[in-house]
């Protein structure tokens, strides 16, 4: 008996038909997929349909697959999303632009600095303020996007290697992310979802002594990234499990609009960072990395490449912090927070600004308690920004109707669109290669679910 089709993403409604061999098939439109199961085993189909979560399988977030087997050879493969809906995207419609970016860096929560630098570079570009943005403010971003690339594919390595059972990898891989963690927390003061990137430049400038400190981190990664690819790239286990499986060509990355890794490693040097610099990377030296097998262990080999060149940008990044600078624009109707500091209650405005404010300009505290209760208002009018994300392309579009609050915001997440490949990847395969093929895709389930 041949397996159903199906008209639309779930079914339930099944028609028994002829075909030309007189062999009954089934159409099924409408519906859940788990109905199609109940269906097809009510109709005494053999198929085996199994659900490979919700929960975790390679990947960071709830994520459900549903498969079809025959035997050990997955014929069918679909991903079940939304387990991890957080209404984030219509939450910003009701806070101002800069309170935007705590719920924005909370989507990819492995990557948050690159959702925080994406929609401060389009509400910049609303203001019309791009040009005013502090040198030393984008160099500071730059850092902190590229340390945060490592940082993610770090997790990337970690677990993946961790589902193939490798847990060496999955300890090394952590370890050595939890040294940019640190710097992260000595920079922004926390170690995820910093809110650190700011609509006309960043939160504060490095503290003292920030910059040895990377060059000692990025030296203790490098001694890492040694270990770890002397355990992964000669190991032909690894090699085994990964080479030819997930395999997506170039063909299919175009028509399904998967970017990134998995596009890179199909051999097209696409990159937002060359094909549309922002935040100055015009100005920076570094490679894209591809790669042309167009397989999960060509991405392995990707990510590993683009750590090495992210690791060239944070070098440069470090020589130009050496010349001090603003950190943030100096219209004082957007620039917030007005001054940072640490003192002995911990982070927040300076005393010196404090006593400024309190003692001798009633304006100043009048303009300060507006800007921080009712925001700055944004003219009126919509843009469209993308950076180079970790998964691939990160697009937000932002529209403004002139006043102090989004009237809408909307991110075009990688992960949402590189997991549509998941049928081609997996379809034909082995059970055991949906894991594989999964970890390569690399998603984040909070920013494809927002």
């Amino acid at each position: 008996m041949t397996a159903p089709t199906s008209q639309t993403p779930h079914a339930t409604r099944h028609v028994p038909l002829e075909d030309t061999e007189g062999v009954p098939s089934f159409e099924a439109s409408g519906g859940d997929w788990s109905d199609i199961a109940e269906e097809a085993a009510r109709l005494g189909d053999e198929r085996i349909v199994v659900n490979m979560g919700p929960q975790h399988p390679s990947t960071h977030g709830v994520l459900r697959l549903m498969l079809e087997i025959d035997g050990e050879t997955v014929t069918e493969a679909r991903a079940g999303i939304g387990y991890l809906h957080t209404g984030i995207e219509k939450n910003m419609e009701f806070r101002t632009w800069t309170q935007g970016v705590t719920f924005c860096t909370r989507m990819d929560y492995v990557a948050p600095l690159f959702q925080e630098a994406a929609y401060c570079l389009a509400i910049e570009k609303l203001l019309g303020i791009t040009d005013d943005v502090p040198e030393r403010a984008s160099v500071i971003r730059v850092l902190m996007m590229e340390l945060n690339r490592i940082s993610s594919h770090l997790v990337f390595l970690a677990t993946g290697g961790n589902e193939l059972g490798a847990t060496t990898i999955m300890i090394l891989g952590f370890t050595a992310r939890e040294e940019i963690l640190k710097v992260f927390e000595m920079i922004s003061g926390l170690r995820m979802n910093h809110v650190y990137i700011r609509p006309g430049g960043v939160a504060q400038d490095v503290p003292p002594g920030a910059i040895d400190s990377v060059r000692e981190a990025m030296t203790k990664v490098r001694g890492y990234f040694k270990q770890l690819e002397d355990l992964m790239l000669a190991n032909p286990i690894l090699q085994a499990r990964m080479k030819d499986v997930g395999a997506l060509s170039l063909a299919a990355c175009m028509s399904l609009g998967v970017t990134g890794p998995l596009l890179r490693a199909t051999g097209l040097p696409y990159d937002v960072r060359k094909t549309d610099p922002y935040c100055g990377y015009e100005t920076y030296d570094f490679d894209v990395p591809t790669q042309d097998a167009a397989d999960s262990w060509a991405r392995l080999i990707v990510r590993i490449e683009e750590c090495y060149q992210s690791m060239r940008i944070v070098e440069q990044c470090l020589e130009r912090l050496a010349k001090p600078g603003p950190v943030m624009v100096a219209d004082k109707k957007i620039a917030w927070p007005a001054q940072l500091a640490i003192g002995t209650d911990g982070m927040g405005n300076s005393l010196d600004h404090i006593k400024e404010i309190m003692g001798t300009s009633m304006e100043a505290l009048i303009h300060h308690f507006k800007l921080v209760t009712e925001g700055f208002r944004v003219p009126a009018g919509q843009v469209f920004q993308t950076v180079e994300h970790p998964r691939g392309e990160l697009g937000v579009h932002l529209v403004s109707d002139g006043g102090t609050k989004p009237y809408r915001a909307h991110f075009r997440d990688p992960s949402f669109n590189n997991l549509q490949a998941v049928s081609m990847m997996c379809e034909g395969g082995q059970v055991a290669d949906v894991v594989v093929a999964v970890a390569s895709i690399d998603p984040v389930l909070g920013g494809v679910d927002r």
